[in-house]
């Protein structure tokens, strides 16, 4: 499952997931990154390669699988000692206070229990450095009434193992958790809203 995972989210999610990298999130030589929920392991990768020799990369996943295929992934990649990987759970993750410049998610965020959400967000801002940053990509709730996303909800609702993601207000998300939003991007995807979303604690 963990394979064809990663040749999904490749094929569909790419473009937003670097529009979100490069044109939202902006790492910066020497920052240390979070990624909870990071998948098979692309975007670890590209942040690894971004955060430059003095940068760090953590990744943490509840998939043994995802962990397994991204570290194959990182296998002589060349920025492996650069990337941290565990499994554990977003919800109670195991590091400390203001560990860190910015927290990553892409399609990541959508996937827990609405009532989740806000434990997982409360842990970002915990780890956190006073001024870091958060940058999420997500299926957005944004334009619900639309034919595609009637159609996509619906999909999710009966196929929820196959149609994982469900759309989110990620904007409204973030403010709720204590967050200032500092820019938002909505782009589409086969028709469906995305929302890329950077905040920072307040």
């Amino acid at each position: 499952m963990s394979r064809v995972y990663g040749l999904l989210s490749n094929s569909s999610e790419k473009k937003f997931v670097e529009v979100a990298i490069r044109q939202v999130l902006e790492p910066r030589d020497g920052e240390v990154i979070l990624e909870p929920g990071f998948g098979a392991g692309q975007v670890l990768l590209a942040l690894a390669r971004m955060v430059g020799p003095t940068g760090r990369v953590c990744g943490i996943d509840v998939s043994d699988g995802m962990v397994a295929a991204a570290r194959r992934r990182l296998a002589g990649s060349g920025v492996e000692d650069r990337v941290e990987i565990r499994r554990g759970d977003a919800s109670s993750m195991p590091y400390a206070d203001a560990t860190f410049d910015a927290v990553f998610m892409s399609f990541t965020l959508e996937l827990f229990p609405d009532d989740e959400i806000p434990v997982v967000l409360s842990e970002c801002r915990r780890v956190l450095e006073p001024g870091g940053r958060i940058c999420v990509a997500s299926m957005s709730a944004r334009g619900k009434n639309g034919l595609m996303m009637r159609s996509y909800v619906w999909a999710h609702r009966r196929f929820p193992h196959f149609v994982d993601c469900r759309p989110i207000f990620a904007r409204k998300t973030l403010e709720d958790a204590g967050f200032e939003v500092l820019d938002e991007k909505l782009l589409s995807m086969w028709g469906l809203p995305v929302e890329i979303v950077l905040g920072r604690p307040k």
